[in-house]
């Protein structure tokens, strides 16, 4: 065979496998048995070893291939991949209806549909990104903002095209983001188990922790080994569509799989009818749910209500009814925590629930403890919604042992002996000690993760602090390796490692300084707006309380948290260790005063002569401010080819509309 006749006859294989696997994971159509795609697949394999130089990276064959990682690198995502809030019961399914249509009636618009509803896949969501149609990313999600590298393994998943079908127009889009989920197909997680175990190997819980440990190995040979699919959910870029069933049919139309169990509602009846269904279906499914996802369908409605903390208004996940067992409560343990917080956790007779065996289950605090009227001995129901610790949902007293004991919270602390007291207007019961060795413990843990230092776990901290060898988190930064040869599970090349790790992360960012430091009420969010409203830690402490709740969302309660805080000198010193010890705190640039100084935009369509982060860098770097959503405040839309409808929405309020060259020439590119 010519290098031409297998080039033309090596197009034509591939063409014919991905229709193959169109036709399977997308239209769930069985078109061809499996040992003839096999062949199919082997003599594209033969063809292609035979003509190394016609291998391309949209081959099927190269699904698994390149050497094993060292680790996995970050993504930025293109924007934040937010979470959702959930609801458990009809009532609170119809809360949050009432809730959105005051904020944004959807009837307004005019639409017989309302929701679009889909089922709550349990599995791995990550974020795809094709370039020139061919698949360039696919990243975990991370904390949000920045997820894991895991292209070389996604790409080892059939399901997921490795290059968007031709005849799609979207295919011609310069940048295409795609969410979803990746999950361990029932039937092929029991032949996993059943292999495992024959072997005389550690079998896995359930397939949703399977499937992100095979997303997340090192070697994607070992990821194409587990037969992994996926189904997508989200189509992130405006390529004009209005409706969240019509981007849908977009990711039908590029090859791209969504899972066929879904509907159209106009009403919460309707809603209620689906979600009735998909309970009843759940077990027949080859993959795994925990519920509905119900979203607001028409996009513009779902845009204009907004985000709330780090949950979109315009979508809530309706969760089945969660699993449920019975138990005994064996004893209470007391936890203090970071904020000196006892806790009370109770050891509960070892029982099985959504294929996790569970010992222990929260108990919140003293007044949930009176409440349900717990004691030791009793036989409880325990229930489990999600990966959340399981909770005590009831007691059954017919089933009270005579030598059952009450509950009472410790008058003492259990770790430092000091006395505990119960704050006005809070549940609550505290450790009275400020220097209580649990707390520096667990805000060592804290303050560990925030750096992003690995290999810092709760027994390695416990470690530290029991031999005290490190007393506060500061004195992390004086390690030195000979000082954890004392440590059992540490050697020379450990050691070492581990100092070197903690070393590398000397330069943190003033948010994650500020999440670090532990303090009450201040989580990602609040870090964020306090390193971008005041620039350096330096100012954030100068500051009353009074200029911190100036801060847009910042409340007064947080706001005299922070204030609290700084008011404290333990933890000025703690700061001034910090210091002393070489740890770097960066300053956030003070935003940059310019000719688009006061400024806000937006982008939609395709740009052609600049991309949209370079777009967004030139709009900061002269002081404006770019924005995802259109609204009143927008000053300009900037508009490519296909634009969405951004461009409806800015034309209907007025918004003052620029072509890309006239955004360049203002921007003076």
């Amino acid at each position: 065979m010519t290098k031409a006749d297998a080039k033309a006859r090596i197009e034509k294989l591939k063409k014919e496998i991905e229709r193959h696997r169109y036709a399977y994971h997308v239209l769930d159509k069985t078109t061809i048995s499996e040992a003839a795609l096999d062949s199919l697949k082997h003599e594209l394999y033969t063809l292609e070893q035979e003509f190394p130089d016609l291998i391309t990276t949209d081959s099927p064959t190269q699904r698994v291939g390149g050497k094993p990682l060292a680790k996995f690198g970050k993504i930025k995502h293109f924007s934040p991949m937010l979470s959702m809030e959930d609801v458990f019961s009809l009532e609170e399914f119809e809360a949050w209806s009432q809730r959105i249509q005051k904020l944004a009636p959807i009837t307004n618009y005019q639409l017989p549909i309302l929701f679009f509803c889909m089922v709550k896949l349990d599995g791995l969501a990550i974020e795809l990104v094709y370039r020139d149609g061919q698949l360039v990313t696919a990243s975990t999600r991370g904390d949000g903002i920045i997820g894991e590298d895991i292209t070389q393994n996604v790409k080892t998943i059939e399901a997921i095209p490795l290059v968007i079908a031709s005849e799609a127009k979207q295919s011609q889009t310069r940048e295409i983001v795609v969410r979803g989920e990746v999950y361990f197909p029932i039937s092929e997680f029991a032949k996993l188990n059943k292999r495992l175990k024959k072997d005389g190997q550690p079998t896995f819980a359930n397939p949703r922790n399977a499937a992100a440990g095979a997303v997340r190995q090192l070697d994607p040979a070992v990821t194409a080994s587990r037969k992994l699919s996926f189904y997508a959910w989200d189509l992130v870029t405006d390529l004009g569509q209005k409706t969240h069933a019509e981007e849908w049919e977009m990711l039908r139309q590029m090859g791209i799989p969504v899972t066929p169990k879904t509907a159209l509602a106009s009403s919460t009846d309707e809603v209620k009818i689906f979600w009735q269904k998909m309970q009843k279906q759940r077990d027949k499914l080859n993959y795994w749910i925990d519920g509905t996802v119900i979203r607001v369908n028409y996009n513009r409605a779902y845009q204009e209500l907004g985000v709330v903390g780090k949950t979109p208004r315009g979508l809530v996940a309706w969760k089945f009814a969660a699993e449920e067992a019975t138990t005994v409560i064996e004893d209470v343990e007391w936890f203090v925590g970071r904020t000196r917080a006892l806790t009370p956790v109770a050891v509960v007779r070892p029982t099985s629930i959504a294929g996790t065996t569970v010992k222990h289950a929260s108990l919140h605090n003293a007044d949930e403890i009176k409440r349900l009227d717990a004691h030791i001995g009793d036989t409880v129901i325990l229930y489990k919604a999600g990966d959340i610790i399981p909770k005590i949902k009831e007691v059954l007293p017919n089933l009270r042992p005579k030598n059952a004991r009450a509950i009472h919270p410790p008058t003492k602390c259990p770790v430092c002996g000091s006395l505990t007291e119960r704050r006005e207007d809070e549940v609550a019961v505290y450790c009275t000690n400020k220097r209580c060795f649990a707390q520096e413990r667990e805000n060592l843990l804290h303050a560990a993760r925030a750096f992003g230092i690995d290999g810092i776990g709760p027994a390695v901290v416990a470690a530290l602090m029991d031999n005290k060898i490190v007393q506060s988190t500061p004195e992390l930064f004086t390690l030195k390796a000979e000082d954890l040869l004392e440590l059992e599970r540490f050697a020379n090349v450990s050691a070492n490692k581990l100092v070197d790790e903690i070393q590398s992360k000397k330069e943190i960012s003033l948010d994650k300084f500020l999440v670090g430091l532990g303090i009450r009420h201040v989580g990602d969010e609040t870090a964020r707006l306090l390193a971008q409203e005041f620039g350096t830690l330096d100012c954030i402490i100068a500051a009353s309380a009074d200029e911190l709740v100036g801060v847009e969302g910042i409340g007064e309660v947080v706001g005299q948290s922070i204030a609290d805080y700084f008011a404290d000198d333990h933890h000025l010193e703690l700061i001034e260790q910090f210091r002393n010890n070489g740890v770097s705190i960066l300053p956030v640039e003070p935003r940059a005063k310019g000719a688009l100084s006061g400024k806000s935009f937006v982008l939609t369509g395709t740009l052609a002569l600049i991309s949209r982060e370079e777009a967004k860098e030139k709009i900061r770097a002269l002081g404006g401010d770019p924005s995802e959503s259109v609204s009143k405040k927008t000053s300009y839309l900037v508009v490519g080819e296909n634009p969405g409808s951004k461009f409806d929405k800015a034309k209907k309020l007025g918004v003052s509309v620029l072509t890309e060259k006239e955004f360049l020439v203002m921007i003076r590119r």
